[in-house]
């Protein structure tokens, strides 16, 4: 493998976290361990979108490790707010991260924020609970395992972190939308949520929201980005995919 041009390696969840960042970088499909990823690439970084939760986390995570032998690995993208402190928009580098399934954690050089990595999506009553238990600042549910696999790797780890929902927003009940290898199924949610109109307010409000975190994600991350412009736009076109 020709290491002359190694590169950090960023792994989101969704593409929605990262488009404004990424949506001008080259993308291409790389089959590994059977599954096929799409990596977006520029001349600092290489980022996958492995899915939700922490099985979708570990395979992106070893995919883009063993293919492109990165310096480090960065687990970036939304997080729930635990501490009443922190609002949507509002972005924090992580300085511990904690699995709630085995009480394993991770340091990280630098960073505020402490964050607790969990199996399902957080609602009011276990964001509170997770709050007391770990005296964290945010939960999410692929950090943990990322951080596993640099460790494995013998890579630093890192982690960058959006809030998307704060302390008190209740999220709508989302678990049965998403698919085994970490997938969203749109479609089939905004179908359930059609018919049950008190489900709107939220809904709405978590789209904004999540927009607000994403923008300001990017710009966060925006040293990756040669200093252009990040584009409040949608994930809509995508750039023109290569297989190899």
């Amino acid at each position: 493998m020709d290491t002359s041009n190694r590169k950090i390696a960023l792994i989101a969840a969704l593409e929605r976290e990262v488009w404004p960042l990424v949506r001008n970088w080259p993308a291409t499909e790389r089959e590994f361990d059977g599954r096929k990823f799409t990596f977006f690439e520029n001349e600092r970084a290489v980022l996958v979108c492995g899915g939700i939760g922490a099985d979708a986390a570990r395979r992106a995570a070893e995919a883009i490790i063993c293919l492109y032998n990165p310096t480090a690995v960065e687990s970036v993208g939304f997080a729930g707010a635990l501490d009443p402190k922190l609002a949507a928009g509002m972005v924090g580098e992580i300085k511990l991260v904690i699995d709630a399934t085995d009480g394993s954690r991770t340091e990280s050089p630098g960073g505020d924020w402490t964050l607790v990595s969990t199996q399902s999506i957080a609602g009011i009553t276990q964001k509170a609970k997770l709050a007391q238990a770990y005296g964290a600042h945010a939960v999410d549910m692929e950090s943990a395992a990322v951080a596993r696999a640099a460790q494995c790797h013998g890579l630093p780890f890192f982690a960058i972190k959006a809030i998307s929902d704060a302390h008190d927003f209740e999220m709508p009940h989302m678990e049965a939308f998403i698919t085994h290898d970490g997938c969203f199924r749109t479609g089939p949610f905004l179908l359930f949520a059609l018919l049950r109109p008190w489900l709107w307010p939220n809904i709405v409000r978590l789209g904004r929201n999540s927009k607000k975190a994403a923008i300001a994600l990017c710009k966060r991350l925006d040293q990756y980005n040669h200093g252009g412009e990040i584009s409040q736009a949608q994930p809509g076109l995508r750039p023109r995919t290569v297989s190899r």
